[in-house]
């Protein structure tokens, strides 16, 4: 199983509030129609952040994070490299992510606790 794990960054101008609510209901729906994404998606999960900041820990610097699960990298190359992902996907993005600014990491987990 493959993890890719992307570190949101909100396009300027864009309130925490208007990034939320376009992340879940607009983004999520429309990624989750493309039939590549129903093919080859185990697992999807949205985080946002809370606004809070940490006693002693550095100033909290991403606005959210995408979890998407794969079976293998074939999978996520078949999402992300497909026509559906560029012609509808990217552009819906764009409108509401700073993509330059975002974080990409791609894993395998191994559980600790759990």
């Amino acid at each position: 199983m493959v993890k890719f794990t992307i570190l949101l960054r909100r396009k300027p101008g864009l309130s925490p509030e208007e990034f939320v609510r376009h992340h879940r209901e607009v983004h999520a729906p429309l990624f989750s129609s493309l039939p590549e994404v129903k093919q080859h998606v185990r697992r999807y999960v949205q985080g946002h952040s809370t606004g809070d900041q940490l006693p002693g820990m550095p100033p909290l610097t991403f606005d959210g994070v995408t979890e998407l699960w794969f079976d293998d990298l074939a999978g996520l190359a078949g999402v992300f490299e497909s026509e559906g992902y560029m012609e509808t996907i990217r552009p819906d993005e764009e409108s509401f992510l700073d993509l330059h600014r975002c974080e990409f990491l791609l894993t395998t987990e191994h559980t600790v606790i759990g």
